[in-house]
């Protein structure tokens, strides 16, 4: 007879914490993203030099991108694909084990100055690869065929990975390669694709309660297919040609495209409702950062491309996440889909974080990047206080 997902998480008598996918890889994901940052800024202030084969720049990039990154895709994605297919979730010894995968590779990349990087490298990507494998096994043994895009991203994410890391095997600047541009991109159009359908739909949900008759355009209309194509095509661009003019324009393009998709969600009716209006915001980031990068490009001048990329790595990726990870960690525990005044607070954080990273590629203050990466650390340590609790305890009775 087959087992429902409920009762095969009650026949786990171990912790908690390992009853249900979002539960370690949002709480020592948000710990990792708070941690890398110490780490970060003692290696800018000159008091640390890390164990890593990576230089410090490229550590730092693929500490969060892959690292950070990588683990919420896995909360994400052992959380919501058991409900995409109605197939049983991965909880108990195999959750443990995709876990444990992960912490090693971190602790790989971190000391992978000591050990062989081959070994640091395949212990990296053994994570990413059983991740798309267990993928997809689901999508073909529930045939739902509707979110292969969503792995074929998740392989576009990995295959970065590697990119990034031969990059740096070879002594190359990966932080600035086709690999790190690659991964972002990647991730970009993964909150592209799947913020476009659940932001629009929990926004209808809260207008619907809430007595509104404001309702959001329905996800991937016409206008949103094209949105994505031409964003996969400019985004492709900005990977093999990060400098070109054509990448500018196309980044410029998108941006506008994605603003006008934006104003169709009714995000403006939501800001009284902060777990609901910062995926507004945070999605805000991607035509913002799409629009500065584009800058960046045509008047180097003005502004520096990394600022620019950091409100893509900080304000959509940080932003979405943090909001994803709340909102989920709440309803999955059997709470309240409220912000407490402690998550506003962190959301308040990151995108102080994400300004005050931004201004630092322009204005000659010194100390900005330390206050940014100040505010990020209060972000993501602050989620794992507030959240910590309910992720390591069993799920509330309503």
């Amino acid at each position: 007879m087959p087992v429902s997902s409920t009762e095969q998480m009650r026949r786990w008598t171990g912790p908690a914490l390992f009853s249900y996918g979002f539960r370690p890889f949002f709480l020592f994901g948000s710990l990792w993203a708070a941690c890398a940052m110490c780490l970060w800024i003692l290696v800018l202030s000159g008091a640390l030099t890390l164990p890593s084969r990576l230089d410090p720049v490229s550590w730092h990039a693929h500490a969060f991108l892959f690292g950070y990154l990588g683990a919420i895709i896995a909360g994400f994605l052992l959380t919501a694909v058991p409900n995409w297919t109605g197939r049983l979730p991965v909880v108990g010894t195999s959750l443990i084990g995709v876990f444990a995968l992960w912490g090693i590779g971190r602790i790989a990349m971190l000391f992978s100055g000591l050990i062989p990087f081959g070994y640091a490298a395949a212990t990296d990507l053994a994570f990413p690869l059983v991740l798309g494998a267990f993928l997809l096994r689901e999508i073909v043994a529930g045939r739902n065929w509707r979110n292969l895009p969503v792995l074929l991203l998740l392989m576009v994410f990995t295959l970065s990975d590697l990119l990034f890391l031969l990059e740096a095997g070879r002594g190359g600047n990966a932080a600035t390669g086709f690999g790190m541009r690659l991964g972002l991109g990647s991730a970009l159009m993964m909150v592209a694709l799947i913020g476009g359908r659940i932001i629009p739909s929990f926004t209808r949900n809260w207008l619907v309660k809430a007595g509104h008759a404001a309702r959001p355009v329905p996800p991937m209309q016409r206008f949103d297919k094209a949105t994505l194509a031409l964003s996969a095509l400019a985004l492709l661009a900005w990977g093999a040609a990060p400098l070109h003019v054509v990448t500018a324009l196309l980044l410029a393009v998108i941006g506008v495209l994605h603003l006008i998709r934006l104003s169709r969600w009714q995000g403006l009716m939501t800001r009284r409702e902060p777990i609901l209006f910062v995926l507004h915001m945070s999605y805000l980031c991607l035509p913002l950062g799409a629009l500065a990068v584009s800058a960046s490009i045509l008047w180097p001048g003005m502004l520096a491309g990394p600022a620019a990329v950091h409100l893509w790595t900080a304000g959509v990726i940080g932003g979405m996440t943090l909001s994803v990870m709340s909102r989920a960690s709440l309803g999955h525990t059997g709470r309240d889909l409220q912000a407490s005044a402690g998550t506003v607070a962190v959301y308040v954080a990151l995108f102080a974080a994400t300004i005050l990273r931004f201004l630092a590629g322009f204005v000659p203050l010194t100390g900005l990047y330390q206050l940014s990466g100040g505010f990020w650390i209060m972000a993501f340590l602050g989620f794992a206080i507030q959240y910590a609790p309910m992720l390591w305890s069993a799920k509330r009775s309503r």
